[in-house]
């Protein structure tokens, strides 16, 4: 069988971006199992309520969903068990040092395949307030509206 190349995109949590300030990303590998890497190849996936928590000087992530793989047997995992994260050790001692921060979280953005091995983007994040909120919807309504405005203006030059 031929060898990956590239990025594969397989969930995505776009309600994170909305809920939280996102202050740095890493790109984490992660500890699987046989039927949870066949159960990502097909694209199923969700990273909805995951979280990722350090305990004991190691990375984990919980509550992500990764759905039994259909043709599993016995050998089948659960769908949410804590998987462990994949990092530098000198990556993990900053994290440690940067979540004991209050108010501070660790929210897994998106999970992706990079030449055939699973990664998730993990990002270190404080949470919005509701007013927060309601500003970055209202910045992304007005870029839309400027940019609809440049592209109208546009098509009257061409006229």
């Amino acid at each position: 069988m031929a060898k990956e190349t590239g990025r594969k995109l397989i969930a995505q949590n776009r309600r994170a971006r909305h809920d939280y300030h996102i202050l740095e990303t890493y790109e984490c590998g992660l500890v699987l199992t046989g039927t949870e890497v066949k159960s990502l190849r097909q694209g199923r996936a969700s990273l909805v309520d995951g979280f990722g928590q350090l305990d004991g000087g190691e990375l984990w992530l919980h509550n992500v969903h990764i759905p039994e793989y259909a043709q599993g047997t016995w050998t089948n995992h659960s769908a949410r068990r804590k998987r462990k994260l994949l990092l530098h050790r000198s990556e993990i001692d900053k994290l440690i040092g940067k979540t004991q921060s209050t108010g501070v979280t660790l929210v897994p953005l998106q999970m992706y395949f990079v030449d055939g091995r699973a990664k998730v983007e993990l990002a270190l994040a404080r949470g919005k307030r509701e007013y927060d909120k309601r500003q970055t919807l209202r910045e992304q309504q007005d870029r839309r509206e400027a940019e609809r405005a440049i592209s109208a203006a546009r098509r009257r030059q061409r006229r």
